[in-house]
């Protein structure tokens, strides 16, 4: 390594990488990780988590709530944001947004690839008899969303994805 100096393309592709890693490491241990009532996500670090984790990708996240907001809310948008990624192969953009009602994700792509007893299993309407390990947010989403007292609904089109958490 020539020093802190050294701008050259192997060292930028390191540093892209090494930031890429970090976001999608913040990213997932909001996911999936122990959240309390009690605490707070900046907007700031929020949005900058999901440019991290799009950043160099196909995947565009679009945040739209301007107010800091409690991790347990953020947690649930992150696992709906993973659900919609699933399905989305070509890429596109997942937009959250949040109100007095709840949530409202929405992802749109050119081409979406839906595995209807996921999706299903989302509005309680199926049961997951087998699951691979990268598909562990479409079991977590409805737990912890019931067991925060919220409602869970899915739909999908060929080319729109809506999440509500209401």
């Amino acid at each position: 390594m020539a020093g802190a100096a050294d701008t050259s393309a192997e060292i930028e592709l390191i540093q892209d990488s090494c930031a890429s890693a970090a976001a999608r490491i913040r990213f997932f241990r909001v996911a999936f990780g122990s959240a309390g009532d009690a605490q707070k996500m900046s907007r700031k670090e929020t949005v900058a988590t999901l440019d991290g984790l799009c950043k160099g990708t196909r995947m565009q996240a679009d945040w739209r709530p301007i107010d800091d907001m409690r991790r347990t809310e953020v947690q649930l948008a992150y696992l709906a944001h993973l659900c919609c990624e699933s399905a989305m192969p070509t890429g596109g953009t997942v937009t959250h947004e949040h109100g007095a009602a709840g949530w409202t994700i929405t992802a749109t792509a050119p081409r979406l690839t839906i595995t209807t007893n996921l999706w299903d299993h989302l509005n309680g309407s199926a049961e997951l008899a087998e699951l691979a390990p990268n598909r562990v947010q479409f079991a977590l989403l409805p737990i912890l969303t019931a067991d925060r007292g919220h409602k869970l609904h899915a739909s999908a089109s060929e080319t729109k994805l809506s999440l509500s958490i209401t």
